[in-house]
């Protein structure tokens, strides 16, 4: 089991800046990927930006040169961060941490409880 707890989210005015964070604890050795997702009313839940754990990430092309993920850990967590700069207000949504845990038939889903992001002047 893995547990996520988040943090970092609120109103900010478009052109500024917030970091996400999401820390992960339990079994943490079995962590494969750690992600953001998001979803913004009456949208699906979409993919922002993910980092497996030897260090390969991928962005949405919407957030590319503005969003930076990045993981620190130690002995008892893991801990993913979103760094968002010149923020839009599209980028207005519920942020929600994931972390892949394992590979193949034997992976698990799980899912921090979400924050709100709002970008608005």
């Amino acid at each position: 089991q893995v547990q996520l707890v988040e943090s970092g989210g609120g109103l900010v005015q478009p052109g500024g800046s917030l970091r996400l964070s999401c820390a992960a604890s339990g079994n943490i050795f079995s962590i494969y990927a750690m992600a953001w997702y998001r979803q913004a009313p009456g949208k699906p839940r979409e993919s922002v930006a993910r980092m497996t754990s030897s260090r390969i990430t991928n962005y949405a092309d919407s957030v590319k040169g503005r969003f930076t993920i990045s993981i620190s850990r130690d002995n008892a967590k893991n801990t993913v961060y979103l760094q968002m700069n010149s923020l839009k207000p599209e980028d207005t949504a519920v942020y929600y941490c994931y972390v892949q845990s394992g590979v193949g038939v034997g992976a698990r889903d799980y899912w921090g409880q979400g924050t709100q992001v709002t970008v608005s002047s």
